[in-house]
């Protein structure tokens, strides 16, 4: 382990030696407003890429590889409002575009003359570097491939830009022609291109073919900039990214959480820290690393797509423990079952439970609340715990279900409300209109009772209308309790998930009810098990509510 806690490749004396060609730093590449948005299903407004280039400014990344310049009006007005609306600290905003055509002048080339006037300071553009492409897509000869190439970079480097080659399909091109991949390549950097990036653009190279050829053309062109562009065809991205760089590699491009064309891209999320924690490499500022997550989960959110929880780093899975022998030894020693310290990438680190768990778990999980219980408590919680799940509960997923567990088996007792019964009733009339009605008796404490002598409460009777039975009932609740219990108007529900869990039995199956619920700040989940989907969602409704007014009136238990 180093002194940050993180675990360092470890870089072995020698020449020849594959880590002794590991850079000091890398620069990190996003292309996510480019590439990454060329995933089946995700679109970016001109506002979503001005908001998302704001963060990955703020992390540090490199380069922001905007879009292309006269491609369409969308990427058009991404630079024009660039150029006044983004002042980027850390980042360079990067065009991009292609080569000149073939049999074609710069000096007449459309697409040249929108990467020059974009007003960015660095461009890429993408070149052919597998002689089947030029040959067969462009029907040119291999002379005129590399001229396109070779005459490009020239006339962007003459209007003082900095200028990124991207080698499209370079390593097929290498394996089947490695003489003209080469050439590419050497015409490039005579011409004054800034980086080489060696592409996987069909995103099916082993991570040993990136090793031989990255060191490969290094040794070819000696002093030469490269860098890699990897698609995850293979599952294999960040591998193959990593491998560039242990054979010096100094850029590696990416989309944060993978996104991109087929099955995405390089994963930055994976990328910048395995570079930085586990090989030692330099990459986005060291006080930037912790904003990882953060920006992970941000972007994720504006482009609509639900983060897979087990991502690696940034996942809320990431650092996850479920089974008891986990929980056991990290409440000793963190390391024991963390690979990192999930706080250096701005992560952290969480205990499920369930009945693979045992004393330590729930004991971890209640000290981590603030909740004393004793031994006898605790194997109490632990056999209930098994119980209920065995009835269908589910407490990994239901956090403030398992804290009202906790709490009840410390002796709390909540006194916001009681119910004595209610009733739901639903009407379909021949028009198709059909009306849903609850009915809610409860007894609550009047202006001057105390909470704790029931004998002082009030009864309470409510009816209202929803358009569905649990709307009713929470609709029917927040009427006969509001006036007593103010802060409830803060309470929101925001989402209601329903669980057949023995699914042979038809309609006389046991379901699971979990809902989401918020105060506008915090947001917790709570759930409810039954034969009668009505009650699944009362024990589910009532004990969020019940756990909402505990924080709005700061009751602990």
């Amino acid at each position: 382990m180093s002194a940050d806690g993180a675990s360092q490749l470890q870089r072995p004396d020698g020449a020849g030696t594959a880590a002794s060609a590991v850079p000091a730093s890398v620069e990190i590449y996003d292309t996510t407003l480019r590439d990454g948005s060329q995933r089946e299903g995700l679109s970016l407004t001109v506002e979503d890429k001005l908001r998302i280039a704001v963060k990955l400014d703020e992390l540090g990344v490199h380069y922001i590889e905007a879009g292309w310049p006269g491609a369409n009006p969308k990427d058009d007005e991404v630079f024009a409002r660039a150029r006044t609306e983004l002042s980027l600290t850390r980042s360079r905003f990067v065009a991009f575009g292609a080569t000149r055509k073939a049999g074609a002048t710069c000096e007449g080339d459309e697409n040249l003359r929108n990467l020059a006037q974009a007003g960015t300071q660095t461009v890429c553009m993408v070149g052919k570097s597998w002689d089947y492409h030029v040959l067969e897509a462009l029907r040119t000869s291999l002379d005129e491939g590399v001229a396109m190439v070779a005459d490009s970079v020239a006339w962007l480097k003459a209007r003082d830009l900095e200028v990124l080659l991207d080698a499209e399909h370079f390593f097929d091109g290498y394996r089947r022609n490695p003489g003209f991949a080469l050439r590419v390549l050497q015409a490039a950097h005579d011409a004054g291109a800034d980086r080489l990036v060696l592409c996987d653009t069909n995103g099916g190279t082993m991570p040993w073919e990136v090793e031989r050829i990255v060191a490969e053309v290094r040794a070819a062109l000696p002093g030469v900039g490269v860098g890699g562009h990897f698609h995850n065809d293979a599952g294999l991205a960040v591998a193959n990214a990593l491998a560039a760089v242990m054979q010096g590699a100094v850029q590696v491009q990416g989309c944060i959480n993978g996104y991109g064309e087929r099955t995405g891209n390089t994963n930055l999320c994976s990328v910048i820290p395995s570079l930085t924690l586990k090989m030692g490499v330099e990459t986005v500022p060291r006080e930037c690393l912790e904003l990882l997550t953060p920006v992970s989960h941000y972007i994720a959110e504006l482009v609509n797509l639900t983060l897979d929880p087990q991502s690696p780093f940034v996942g809320t899975s990431a650092f996850t423990h479920k089974a008891g022998l986990h929980t056991s030894a990290i409440s000793r020693a963190s390391d024991a079952y963390e690979h990192c310290p999930p706080a250096l990438v701005g992560n952290a680190t969480r205990f499920v439970v369930s009945e693979l768990g045992g004393r330590s778990t729930v004991a971890l999980k209640a000290e981590t609340l603030g909740i004393t219980l004793d031994g006898q408590q605790l194997a109490h919680v632990v056999e209930e715990l098994k119980r209920l799940e065995y009835e269908g509960f589910h407490y990994e997923v239901a956090d403030a279900s398992f804290e009202m567990l906790l709490r009840s088996a410390a002796g709390f007792h909540q006194t916001f409300f009681r119910l004595e019964s209610f009733r739901v009733l639903m009407e379909k009339q021949a028009s198709g209109t059909v009306a849903t009605e609850a009915t809610i008796k409860v007894w609550v404490p009047g202006p001057d009772a105390a909470p704790d002598d029931e004998s002082t409460w009030v009864r309470v009777i409510e009816s209202a209308e929803g358009n569905g039975p649990v709307n009713a009932l929470d609709a029917a609740l927040r009427k006969a309790i509001g006036r007593a219990h103010p802060s409830l108007g803060e309470l929101h529900l925001t989402d209601y998930k329903v669980r057949i869990l023995d699914s042979h039995k038809g309609t006389g199956a046991v379901t699971r009810v979990l809902l989401d619920s918020t105060n506008g700040s915090d947001d917790w989940s709570t759930m409810g098990v039954s034969e009668n989907i009505i009650e699944a969602s009362w024990q589910a409704l009532a004990e969020s509510i019940v756990y909402g007014l505990m924080r709005a009136e700061g009751v602990t238990g």
